[in-house]
């Protein structure tokens, strides 16, 4: 995973957790998509996700399931 150096592209880097949805998974991660832009996810926390899973992300950590 990569580290957020510009909030303009980062979706999780604000100050709130918001819920992004996966599209895809990839070896430990997932790329997530609020709609318009997506992010690299961890999922170390919520451990396996797949697409369509809908994940609490802060800071490009996936830190709860939704759904």
């Amino acid at each position: 995973m990569t580290s957020c150096n510009d909030d303009a592209s980062c979706i999780t880097c604000g100050d709130i957790a918001l819920p992004l949805t996966v599209v895809e998974v990839i070896g430990d991660d997932a790329r997530c998509t609020d709609g318009s832009r997506s992010e690299l996810v961890a999922l170390e926390l919520v451990g396996a996700a797949a697409p369509g899973d809908v994940l609490l992300v802060h800071a490009g950590v996936a830190l709860e399931r939704l759904s």
